[in-house]
């Protein structure tokens, strides 16, 4: 990415730090690259794109954890809703005055509503489905269970720091939301950060996480020049500590082992304005990874990886 001398050098200089403490992390996993803008093997992830349909939940799938289970949400249409919105708990800490929303990736309902969620929406520079189905391991867990699982547990940990957590939804509306609605909940909200939580569905032998930044996208309503290089000290961090928490190695499909990709198709990015990333938090079709995607213990040490990543950002 070519050097910005309209950054400010005390950002250059977080950003030089959180890369360079993400190298020294990265070493004990994996060689480190430099990211790419290669676009990955699938499109837009909870983002409307190809997605790989997931079934319903299957019975052999793991059964939802009792602390962070939600009702299942109804199979009717719902008009568009605001966002889940929550405050800090009376908690108060390091991130208190801060406001985080996390973005958990498509809704498990999203197969019963093709015709809703495969309409077009405006990301900026293009149109796309307003949502996909998202993938599933081989066994029907799917993505979005997955999703909703980690960003409630990346919530709690997120409150006892004090900060304010806003869901952009949370098993409460029948589909959705859409890509663009996605991204408006986050900056009315005038979200400190944003993490959009995924996994992926590639191929077997394809393991590991990467987290997605945005790439300088101008056009119709996407303006990401503001939000480039915050999110990306936000993405290094981020990939730097869930590589300590999780002991995951960053991606050896995607991103040059870098635990970093830079895309430009993704709606959720292109019409952030405010610091946005996406993580992909491993490859559900691998029955390694979905080992570990499948496992409440290591759900709750993504989150905590996530977690920590979004602190470090935030405390600076």
């Amino acid at each position: 990415m070519p050097y910005d001398e309209s950054v400010p050098p005390t950002r250059r200089r977080r950003s030089l730090l959180a890369a360079t403490a993400f190298a020294a992390v990265c070493l004990t996993a994996a060689g480190c690259g430099a990211g790419d803008d290669s676009g990955g093997t699938r499109a837009e992830p909870g983002q409307g794109g190809s997605g790989t349909s997931a079934p319903p939940p299957s019975k052999s799938a793991p059964a939802p954890d009792r602390t962070s289970a939600s009702p299942t949400p109804s199979s009717k249409p719902s008009k568009p809703s605001g966002p889940s919105g929550s405050t800090s708990g009376g908690a108060t800490g390091p991130l208190s005055g801060k406001t985080v929303v996390i973005d958990p990736g498509h809704n498990p309902n999203n197969h019963l509503h093709t015709g809703e969620i495969n309409r077009q929406v405006d990301i900026g520079t293009t149109h796309k489905e307003c949502d996909t189905t998202g993938t599933s391991t081989n066994s029907g867990y799917a993505e979005a269970q997955f999703t909703l699982d980690v960003s409630h547990r990346l919530r709690t940990l997120l409150q006892k720091q004090g900060a304010k957590v806003v869901l952009t939804y949370d098993n409460d509306r029948a589909y959705g939301p859409c890509v663009d609605e996605r991204a408006r909940i986050g900056n009315e909200a005038r979200a400190d950060a944003v993490v959009s939580v995924h996994a992926d569905g590639s191929a077997v032998g394809n393991r590991g996480f990467h987290v997605i930044l945005p790439a300088l996208v101008r056009g119709g309503k996407a303006d990401t020049s503001k939000i480039v290089e915050p999110s990306r000290d936000l993405g290094t961090r981020i990939a730097g500590l869930f590589v300590r928490d999780t002991g995951s190695a960053p991606s050896n499909y995607i991103g040059g082992n870098s635990g970093l990709d830079i895309r430009k198709d993704l709606g959720g990015l292109n019409l952030s304005t405010v610091p946005k990333v996406f993580i992909e938090c491993g490859n559900m079709r691998d029955p390694k990874d979905a080992a570990l995607l499948t496992s409440a213990g290591w759900r709750q040490k993504a989150a905590q990886g996530i977690a920590d990543g979004i602190s470090s950002y935030l405390e600076g």
